[in-house]
């Protein structure tokens, strides 16, 4: 999970996300690091400022292929997307 400190993540959060998700999970992710990394520089490159909570919450979701993710963002304005996705979270269930 160390490829997540490129992406702003300290220690303490990658045991906040160790502690809330399954190993299988977590072995997915490590064994997809790429892919993992194309998706969280996507959001990053849009201007999403809370990716580390988002990740931490959604972290499955960025285990999709990444014209997928693509597509699912780039169906909102980016501007309105980070911020309704800054005040809160739980949007992303609803993309």
């Amino acid at each position: 999970m160390k490829f997540l400190e490129k992406y702003g993540f300290d220690k303490k959060d990658i045991e906040v996300l160790k502690e809330n998700s399954s190993s299988s999970l977590l072995k997915e992710i490590e064994a997809h690091k790429k892919l993992v990394g194309k998706n969280l520089d996507y959001l990053n490159n849009i201007g999403v400022t809370n990716l580390i909570e988002i990740f931490i919450h959604y972290h499955d979701m960025f285990l999709m292929d990444n014209s997928n993710f693509v597509e699912i963002f780039s169906q909102y304005e980016p501007k309105s997307l980070v911020e309704k996705l800054a005040k809160d979270v739980r949007v992303m269930e609803y993309l």
